[in-house]
């Protein structure tokens, strides 16, 4: 028959009482290392799973911005680039016109009763200076030399090369003959066309003729 622990001395209850305290103890130095082992797989399995997760839900994120971003530019007509959703244009280049300087070399006083005196009293008359005059002196010098009677097989004639050169009929019925007539209408011609001597100059540099 067994004693109920009523029963046992005040000496044989400590003793059983020590013996199972050993053998709990016994049992948690057992138990110990499974613990720890537990807890460190898991951290590792943790920190293993975790930056998968966290590069998905990073990678998730950019991709929903690049979704909802976009770079335009206003007033565009050429698509340019496009790379990872991003659209980018630019606008469409104009052609590039290159035109000479309308400058041309400074001239001396023009001998008194000549053409060329003829046109540069007419030229200040409109209130142009004398880099004006320099630059009528370079047309007039490239289209006829500031011959009053040149003339071109397409039709153009006189010092201004009007074509046909009749059209200098509407500054004076001498306009075959008298400079100042032909000079006067090549100076209307070019303020109505070019605004100025320099003007005409520039085109006739940048494309030959005025």
């Amino acid at each position: 028959m067994s004693r109920r622990p009523q029963d046992l001395s005040p000496q044989a209850a400590s003793r059983g009482a020590g013996v199972a305290d050993r053998g709990h103890q016994v049992r948690t130095r057992r138990l110990l290392p499974i613990f720890s082992f537990l807890a460190a797989a898991g951290l590792v399995l943790a920190l293993t799973i975790a930056p998968d997760q966290v590069q998905n839900s990073f990678a998730v994120t950019q991709a929903a911005q690049r979704e909802l971003q976009t770079l335009e530019i206003a007033e565009v007509t050429t698509a340019a680039v496009v790379r990872d959703n991003y659209k980018v244009t630019e606008k469409k280049k104009e052609p590039v016109i290159v035109v000479r300087s309308a400058g041309a070399p400074a001239v001396g006083t023009p001998d008194p009763g000549s053409a060329q005196a003829i046109g540069h009293d007419m030229v200040l008359a409109r209130g142009w200076g004398e880099d004006q005059f320099a630059c009528l002196v370079a047309l007039f010098n490239r289209e006829s030399g500031w011959n009053v009677y040149a003339a071109n097989p397409s039709g153009a004639y006189g010092i201004p090369q009007a074509l046909p050169g009749s059209k200098m009929a509407t500054a004076g019925a001498d306009w075959a003959t008298n400079p100042a007539t032909q000079i006067s209408w090549g100076l209307g011609y070019i303020a109505a066309r070019y605004g100025t001597p320099c003007g005409a100059w520039a085109h006739s540099q940048s494309a030959g003729w005025y």
